[in-house]
């Protein structure tokens, strides 16, 4: 049996003390924590007595930043890549010229300007709307690939050298790849609306795969019960325990810049990730209904029941047939049913979403 992994270990010495304090952390929320904290707040707080006026110092941090990031995903020996970069006018137009400061990298910032009001787009890349200005510009860079980040630069979107997005799902299996390299049958996570090729492709490379619910709160609490070294969501987060557990979009960023810049010389990044895109899936359809239980009880009493068709309830309902699967889960704060669909072929995936839409919304 494979000794179990720890849960943290400590990048470097100096943060060594820093990460025991804290071991065995866990996320909350508003009912394991958050709201006694408001409520606390909210009382007067007595003036301590007898205590000693403490020190401010201040300690730049960005370059140590970056070279952390750069001990967990070395860029020595890649060949030259042009990488079109859209900061969304969020965090990555502080950190991406250090980070990527790379002699190999020929950097073409969009939108690095600070800017809360969000001028050009809203600083969200899962939205197609927001990656237009990125894809036209790789186009007409002739760039390898461009990267977009949300605000905070937590969560990374990809394109490729078509402006073409590259699929999360296909990022997942590609990462966890090269995770697996460094850490042979380790645990990766990934939540229950990524790709079947992400579990097939950690298997196939000798892997432990572990599906989650989708949402960083529960992601990040099964990697801490896991030991798991990797973990990614639909929604570009990418989770890493050489991160603290924590979701790193310029992590994410480097482990694709190291992929293809290690690749030969004339290796695209779609030719790259396609061969970790199995499937055809639908993306995440959204439809407004007044009745979000009954929407999916119509879908559960038509197909439970078909010959090879299993149901499960980890995180709304998942629907699973011979080389198809579909969720439908309700949202938590609007009257929308979701939907994703995955299927071998774009005809069966479109034949098997359009029936399970018509149900959401008869």
């Amino acid at each position: 049996m494979r000794a179990a992994r720890p849960r943290y270990r400590a990048p470097s010495p100096n943060l060594a003390p820093i990460v025991n304090r804290r071991a065995g952390a866990v996320p909350v929320g508003a009912e394991t924590g958050l709201a006694t904290i408001r409520e606390l707040v909210a009382e007067p707080v007595p003036a301590p007595a007898g205590v000693v006026r403490g020190m401010v110092t201040e300690r730049p941090m960005l370059d140590a930043y970056a070279a952390h990031l750069l001990t967990l995903v070395p860029l020595a020996g890649i060949r030259p890549l042009k990488v079109v970069v859209d900061a969304g006018n969020g965090m990555a137009g502080l950190t991406v010229p250090v980070v990527l400061a790379h002699p190999a990298l020929t950097v073409v910032p969009m939108y690095f300007e600070l800017d809360g009001t969000f001028p050009n787009h809203e600083a969200n890349p899962i939205d197609p709307a927001n990656l237009v200005d990125l894809t036209e510009r790789v186009v007409a860079e002739g760039a390898d690939l461009g990267l977009a980040f949300d605000g905070d630069a937590d969560r990374c979107f990809v394109v490729d050298e078509r402006g073409r997005p590259v699929d999360p799902s296909a990022l997942t299996a590609l990462i966890a790849v090269r995770e697996l390299s460094r850490h042979p049958g380790a645990t990766i996570l990934h939540n229950l609306i990524t790709s079947r090729s992400v579990p097939e492709i950690v298997s196939a490379h000798g892997g432990v795969p572990v599906r989650t619910q989708v949402g960083h709160s529960f992601i990040k609490a099964t990697m801490a019960e896991t030991g798991a070294v990797f973990g990614g969501e639909h929604s570009g987060h990418f989770y890493f325990a050489d991160f603290w557990n924590a979701d790193s979009g310029m992590l994410a960023a480097l482990h694709v810049l190291a992929a293809l810049g290690g690749s030969p010389a004339g290796t695209t990044l779609s030719s790259l990730v396609g061969r970790y895109e199995v499937y055809v899936a639908s993306g995440e359809v959204n439809s407004k209904v007044s009745d979000a239980p009954g929407a999916i009880a119509r879908v559960r009493a038509t197909f439970e029941g078909r010959p090879g068709v299993s149901l499960d309830f980890l995180d709304g309902m998942t629907v699973a047939g011979p080389g198809w699967w579909f969720n439908v889960r309700p949202s938590n704060t609007e009257p929308l049913v979701r939907l994703n669909v995955e299927a071998p072929t774009g005809d069966e995936m479109a034949q098997l979403r359009d029936e399970v839409l018509g149900l959401i919304r008869a």
